[in-house]
Protein backbone atom coordinates (compact mmCIF):
# COMPACT_ATOMS: atom_id res chain seq x y z
CA UNK A 1 0.00 0.00 0.00
CA UNK A 2 1.34 3.47 -0.91
CA UNK A 3 2.13 5.95 1.83
CA UNK A 4 -0.38 8.33 0.24
CA UNK A 5 -3.07 5.68 0.45
CA UNK A 6 -2.42 5.05 4.14
CA UNK A 7 -2.59 8.78 4.84
CA UNK A 8 -5.75 9.08 2.78
CA UNK A 9 -7.49 6.32 4.73
CA UNK A 10 -6.80 8.19 7.96
CA UNK A 11 -7.82 11.47 6.35
CA UNK A 12 -11.20 10.10 5.21
CA UNK A 13 -11.98 9.17 8.82
CA UNK A 14 -11.57 12.75 10.01
CA UNK A 15 -12.47 14.98 7.04
CA UNK A 16 -16.25 15.12 6.75
CA UNK A 17 -16.33 17.06 3.48
CA UNK A 18 -14.86 14.21 1.40
CA UNK A 19 -17.77 13.09 -0.83
CA UNK A 20 -19.04 9.54 -0.31
CA UNK A 21 -17.89 8.30 -3.72
CA UNK A 22 -14.30 9.44 -3.12
CA UNK A 23 -13.93 7.80 0.27
CA UNK A 24 -11.48 4.93 0.69
CA UNK A 25 -14.02 2.33 1.81
CA UNK A 26 -16.29 3.11 -1.16
CA UNK A 27 -13.40 2.61 -3.59
CA UNK A 28 -12.37 -0.59 -1.82
CA UNK A 29 -15.90 -1.90 -2.28
CA UNK A 30 -16.57 -0.80 -5.85
CA UNK A 31 -13.23 -1.64 -7.49
CA UNK A 32 -11.17 -3.57 -4.94
CA UNK A 33 -8.37 -2.44 -2.65
CA UNK A 34 -5.63 -2.93 -5.24
CA UNK A 35 -7.34 -1.16 -8.14
CA UNK A 36 -7.31 2.42 -6.95
CA UNK A 37 -4.83 4.91 -5.60
CA UNK A 38 -4.75 8.55 -4.61
CA UNK A 39 -2.64 11.66 -5.09
CA UNK A 40 -2.17 14.09 -2.20
CA UNK A 41 -0.82 17.55 -1.65
CA UNK A 42 0.40 18.38 1.82
CA UNK A 43 1.38 21.79 3.18
CA UNK A 44 2.71 22.26 6.67
CA UNK A 45 1.93 18.66 7.55
CA UNK A 46 -1.72 19.09 6.54
CA UNK A 47 -3.47 17.54 3.53
CA UNK A 48 -4.83 20.34 1.33
CA UNK A 49 -5.88 18.39 -1.79
CA UNK A 50 -6.74 14.84 -2.80
CA UNK A 51 -7.24 13.14 -6.16
CA UNK A 52 -8.30 9.48 -6.06
CA UNK A 53 -8.23 7.49 -9.28
CA UNK A 54 -9.20 4.01 -10.44
CA UNK A 55 -6.91 1.83 -12.54
CA UNK A 56 -8.07 -0.71 -15.10
CA UNK A 57 -6.75 -2.39 -18.21
CA UNK A 58 -8.28 -2.99 -21.63
CA UNK A 59 -6.08 -5.23 -23.76
CA UNK A 60 -2.72 -3.41 -23.76
CA UNK A 61 -4.18 -0.07 -22.68
CA UNK A 62 -3.89 1.48 -19.21
CA UNK A 63 -7.06 3.30 -18.19
CA UNK A 64 -7.94 5.65 -15.36
CA UNK A 65 -11.71 5.74 -15.18
CA UNK A 66 -14.84 5.57 -13.00
CA UNK A 67 -16.16 2.82 -10.73
CA UNK A 68 -19.63 1.47 -11.46
CA UNK A 69 -22.47 3.13 -9.55
CA UNK A 70 -20.30 6.15 -8.79
CA UNK A 71 -21.54 9.44 -10.21
CA UNK A 72 -18.53 11.50 -9.11
CA UNK A 73 -14.84 11.28 -8.29
CA UNK A 74 -12.21 13.96 -8.96
CA UNK A 75 -10.25 16.53 -6.98
CA UNK A 76 -11.05 17.69 -3.45
CA UNK A 77 -9.41 20.90 -2.15
CA UNK A 78 -9.22 22.63 1.19
CA UNK A 79 -9.30 26.39 0.72
CA UNK A 80 -7.57 28.90 2.97
CA UNK A 81 -10.02 31.04 4.99
CA UNK A 82 -11.12 34.46 3.68
CA UNK A 83 -9.51 33.84 0.30
CA UNK A 84 -10.17 36.48 -2.39
CA UNK A 85 -11.78 35.18 -5.57
CA UNK A 86 -8.80 35.99 -7.79
CA UNK A 87 -6.48 34.31 -5.27
CA UNK A 88 -8.80 31.31 -5.19
CA UNK A 89 -8.48 30.85 -8.95
CA UNK A 90 -4.70 31.01 -8.74
CA UNK A 91 -4.78 28.54 -5.86
CA UNK A 92 -6.93 26.12 -7.88
CA UNK A 93 -4.57 26.38 -10.83
CA UNK A 94 -1.55 25.69 -8.64
CA UNK A 95 -3.18 22.70 -6.90
CA UNK A 96 -4.51 21.17 -10.11
CA UNK A 97 -1.21 21.55 -11.94
CA UNK A 98 0.65 19.90 -9.08
CA UNK A 99 -1.79 16.97 -9.01
CA UNK A 100 -1.66 16.52 -12.77
CA UNK A 101 2.11 16.39 -12.51
CA UNK A 102 1.73 13.40 -10.16
CA UNK A 103 -0.89 11.56 -12.23
CA UNK A 104 0.49 8.29 -13.64
CA UNK A 105 0.78 7.87 -17.39
CA UNK A 106 -2.23 6.25 -19.01
CA UNK A 107 -3.72 5.71 -22.44
CA UNK A 108 -7.11 7.05 -21.43
CA UNK A 109 -8.40 9.18 -18.54
CA UNK A 110 -12.08 9.74 -17.78
CA UNK A 111 -13.62 11.02 -14.55
CA UNK A 112 -16.82 12.80 -13.59
CA UNK A 113 -15.96 15.47 -11.05
CA UNK A 114 -18.09 16.40 -8.06
CA UNK A 115 -20.24 19.52 -8.67
CA UNK A 116 -18.18 21.39 -6.06
CA UNK A 117 -15.25 21.33 -8.53
CA UNK A 118 -15.92 24.30 -10.82
CA UNK A 119 -12.59 25.24 -12.45
CA UNK A 120 -11.41 22.82 -15.11
CA UNK A 121 -9.25 25.34 -17.01
CA UNK A 122 -5.94 23.83 -15.79
CA UNK A 123 -7.05 20.52 -17.33
CA UNK A 124 -7.79 22.33 -20.61
CA UNK A 125 -4.32 23.81 -20.59
CA UNK A 126 -2.99 20.25 -20.29
CA UNK A 127 -4.95 19.15 -23.40
CA UNK A 128 -7.82 17.45 -21.57
CA UNK A 129 -11.37 17.69 -22.88
CA UNK A 130 -14.57 18.32 -20.95
CA UNK A 131 -18.27 17.61 -21.33
CA UNK A 132 -20.66 19.50 -19.09
CA UNK A 133 -23.30 17.29 -17.52
CA UNK A 134 -26.11 18.24 -15.15
CA UNK A 135 -27.60 16.99 -11.95
CA UNK A 136 -30.45 18.46 -9.90
CA UNK A 137 -29.88 19.27 -6.23
CA UNK A 138 -32.17 20.41 -3.43
CA UNK A 139 -29.78 22.28 -1.15
CA UNK A 140 -32.09 23.85 1.41
CA UNK A 141 -34.56 21.38 2.90
CA UNK A 142 -35.17 23.28 6.12
CA UNK A 143 -38.77 24.19 5.14
CA UNK A 144 -40.51 21.16 3.65
CA UNK A 145 -43.76 23.05 3.00
CA UNK A 146 -41.83 25.48 0.84
CA UNK A 147 -40.00 22.62 -0.90
CA UNK A 148 -43.32 20.93 -1.72
CA UNK A 149 -44.82 24.22 -2.96
CA UNK A 150 -41.96 24.46 -5.47
CA UNK A 151 -42.83 21.10 -7.03
CA UNK A 152 -44.45 21.23 -10.44
CA UNK A 153 -48.23 20.75 -10.21
CA UNK A 154 -48.23 17.32 -11.87
CA UNK A 155 -45.63 16.06 -9.34
CA UNK A 156 -47.88 17.22 -6.48
CA UNK A 157 -50.83 15.43 -8.08
CA UNK A 158 -48.74 12.27 -8.53
CA UNK A 159 -47.79 12.28 -4.85
CA UNK A 160 -51.35 12.79 -3.63
CA UNK A 161 -52.60 10.08 -5.97
CA UNK A 162 -49.91 7.60 -4.89
CA UNK A 163 -50.64 8.22 -1.20
CA UNK A 164 -54.10 6.71 -1.77
CA UNK A 165 -52.72 3.57 -3.44
CA UNK A 166 -49.41 2.64 -1.78
CA UNK A 167 -47.54 3.00 1.47
CA UNK A 168 -43.81 3.61 1.77
CA UNK A 169 -41.72 1.27 3.87
CA UNK A 170 -38.03 0.68 4.46
CA UNK A 171 -36.73 -2.84 3.86
CA UNK A 172 -33.33 -4.56 3.59
CA UNK A 173 -34.47 -6.95 0.83
CA UNK A 174 -31.80 -6.15 -1.75
CA UNK A 175 -32.90 -9.00 -4.03
CA UNK A 176 -36.45 -7.64 -4.20
CA UNK A 177 -35.03 -4.21 -4.96
CA UNK A 178 -32.76 -5.62 -7.68
CA UNK A 179 -35.74 -7.29 -9.39
CA UNK A 180 -37.57 -3.96 -9.52
CA UNK A 181 -34.44 -2.16 -10.72
CA UNK A 182 -34.01 -4.79 -13.42
CA UNK A 183 -37.54 -4.18 -14.72
CA UNK A 184 -36.55 -0.62 -15.66
CA UNK A 185 -33.95 -1.99 -18.08
CA UNK A 186 -36.04 -4.88 -19.34
CA UNK A 187 -38.87 -2.63 -20.51
CA UNK A 188 -36.27 -0.79 -22.61
CA UNK A 189 -34.88 -4.08 -23.94
CA UNK A 190 -31.62 -3.41 -22.13
CA UNK A 191 -29.50 -5.63 -19.93
CA UNK A 192 -28.97 -4.36 -16.40
CA UNK A 193 -25.35 -3.08 -16.33
CA UNK A 194 -24.39 -4.56 -12.95
CA UNK A 195 -24.83 -8.08 -11.54
CA UNK A 196 -26.71 -8.75 -8.32
CA UNK A 197 -23.48 -9.84 -6.63
CA UNK A 198 -21.96 -6.38 -7.24
CA UNK A 199 -25.01 -4.58 -5.86
CA UNK A 200 -25.07 -6.90 -2.85
CA UNK A 201 -21.42 -6.15 -2.13
CA UNK A 202 -22.06 -2.41 -2.09
CA UNK A 203 -25.24 -2.83 -0.08
CA UNK A 204 -23.54 -4.92 2.60
CA UNK A 205 -20.82 -2.31 3.10
CA UNK A 206 -23.24 0.63 3.12
CA UNK A 207 -25.54 -1.14 5.56
CA UNK A 208 -22.62 -1.77 7.92
CA UNK A 209 -21.81 1.95 7.78
CA UNK A 210 -25.42 3.00 8.17
CA UNK A 211 -25.36 5.17 5.06
CA UNK A 212 -28.02 3.64 2.84
CA UNK A 213 -31.77 3.26 2.75
CA UNK A 214 -33.99 1.14 0.48
CA UNK A 215 -37.56 2.39 0.16
CA UNK A 216 -40.40 0.35 -1.31
CA UNK A 217 -43.86 1.49 -2.39
CA UNK A 218 -46.34 -1.36 -1.79
CA UNK A 219 -50.09 -1.64 -2.11
CA UNK A 220 -52.46 -3.40 0.27
CA UNK A 221 -51.70 -6.76 -1.33
CA UNK A 222 -47.95 -6.30 -0.83
CA UNK A 223 -47.30 -5.77 -4.54
CA UNK A 224 -44.18 -3.66 -5.05
CA UNK A 225 -45.02 -0.76 -7.35
CA UNK A 226 -41.60 0.96 -7.20
CA UNK A 227 -38.43 1.21 -5.14
CA UNK A 228 -35.45 3.52 -4.73
CA UNK A 229 -31.98 3.11 -3.24
CA UNK A 230 -30.20 6.07 -1.70
CA UNK A 231 -26.87 6.62 0.02
CA UNK A 232 -25.47 9.57 1.94
CA UNK A 233 -22.40 11.19 3.41
CA UNK A 234 -22.09 14.00 5.96
CA UNK A 235 -23.47 16.61 3.57
CA UNK A 236 -25.70 15.08 0.95
CA UNK A 237 -28.12 12.23 0.25
CA UNK A 238 -27.82 10.76 -3.26
CA UNK A 239 -30.42 8.90 -5.27
CA UNK A 240 -28.40 5.99 -6.65
CA UNK A 241 -30.78 3.45 -8.17
CA UNK A 242 -34.46 2.87 -8.62
CA UNK A 243 -37.12 1.16 -10.63
CA UNK A 244 -40.80 0.48 -11.01
CA UNK A 245 -43.03 -2.38 -12.03
CA UNK A 246 -44.61 -1.45 -15.39
CA UNK A 247 -47.75 -3.31 -14.35
CA UNK A 248 -48.38 -0.61 -11.75
CA UNK A 249 -46.97 2.44 -13.55
CA UNK A 250 -50.25 4.37 -13.21
CA UNK A 251 -49.92 4.56 -9.43
CA UNK A 252 -47.12 7.16 -9.80
CA UNK A 253 -45.42 5.62 -6.77
CA UNK A 254 -41.96 6.87 -7.75
CA UNK A 255 -42.94 10.48 -7.08
CA UNK A 256 -44.06 9.54 -3.58
CA UNK A 257 -40.80 7.65 -3.02
CA UNK A 258 -38.78 10.72 -3.98
CA UNK A 259 -40.86 12.86 -1.63
CA UNK A 260 -40.13 10.42 1.19
CA UNK A 261 -36.41 10.49 0.31
CA UNK A 262 -36.46 14.28 0.38
CA UNK A 263 -38.18 14.30 3.77
CA UNK A 264 -35.61 11.87 5.13
CA UNK A 265 -32.79 14.09 3.84
CA UNK A 266 -34.38 17.06 5.56
CA UNK A 267 -34.56 15.16 8.85
CA UNK A 268 -30.81 14.50 8.64
CA UNK A 269 -29.94 18.10 7.63
CA UNK A 270 -28.68 16.87 4.26
CA UNK A 271 -29.16 18.19 0.75
CA UNK A 272 -30.64 15.82 -1.85
CA UNK A 273 -28.95 15.03 -5.16
CA UNK A 274 -31.14 13.44 -7.82
CA UNK A 275 -27.93 12.64 -9.74
CA UNK A 276 -29.60 14.10 -12.80
CA UNK A 277 -29.88 12.64 -16.25
CA UNK A 278 -28.93 13.72 -19.76
CA UNK A 279 -31.95 11.78 -21.09
CA UNK A 280 -34.59 14.38 -21.97
CA UNK A 281 -37.68 12.64 -20.58
CA UNK A 282 -35.96 11.74 -17.30
CA UNK A 283 -34.53 15.26 -16.96
CA UNK A 284 -37.98 16.78 -17.41
CA UNK A 285 -39.41 14.55 -14.69
CA UNK A 286 -36.62 15.28 -12.19
CA UNK A 287 -36.79 19.01 -12.92
CA UNK A 288 -40.39 18.91 -11.71
CA UNK A 289 -39.22 18.57 -8.10
CA UNK A 290 -37.96 22.15 -8.09
CA UNK A 291 -34.30 21.22 -7.61
CA UNK A 292 -31.52 23.47 -8.87
CA UNK A 293 -29.89 22.49 -12.16
CA UNK A 294 -26.23 22.02 -11.23
CA UNK A 295 -23.41 21.44 -13.73
CA UNK A 296 -20.57 19.00 -13.24
CA UNK A 297 -17.68 18.05 -15.49
CA UNK A 298 -16.74 14.85 -17.25
CA UNK A 299 -13.07 15.34 -18.00
CA UNK A 300 -11.29 13.07 -20.47
CA UNK A 301 -8.03 12.62 -22.31
CA UNK A 302 -7.01 9.89 -24.73
CA UNK A 303 -3.33 9.71 -25.62
CA UNK A 304 -3.48 6.50 -27.66
CA UNK A 305 -4.34 6.82 -31.34
CA UNK A 306 -5.39 3.19 -31.34
CA UNK A 307 -8.00 3.88 -28.65
CA UNK A 308 -9.28 6.87 -30.59
CA UNK A 309 -9.86 4.61 -33.58
CA UNK A 310 -11.76 1.95 -31.60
Amino acid sequence: MSTYKEKYRDFCKSEKSIPLFSQDWWLDTTVGKDNWDVLLIEKGGEITATFPYVRSKRLIFNLLNMPKLSPYLGIWMKYPPDQKYTTRLSYEKEITNELLGQLPNCNHFSQRFHPSFTNWLPFYWHSYEQTTKYTYILDDLSNLDEVFDNFRDNIKRNIRKAEKIVTISEDDDIEAFYRINQMTYERQNLKIPRPLSYVKKIDTTCKERNCRKILFAKDGEEHIHAAIYMVWDSNCCYYMMGGSNPEFKNSDATSLLFWEAIRFSSSQNLSFDFEGSMIELIERYIRGFGAIQTPFFQITKTSSRLLLLR
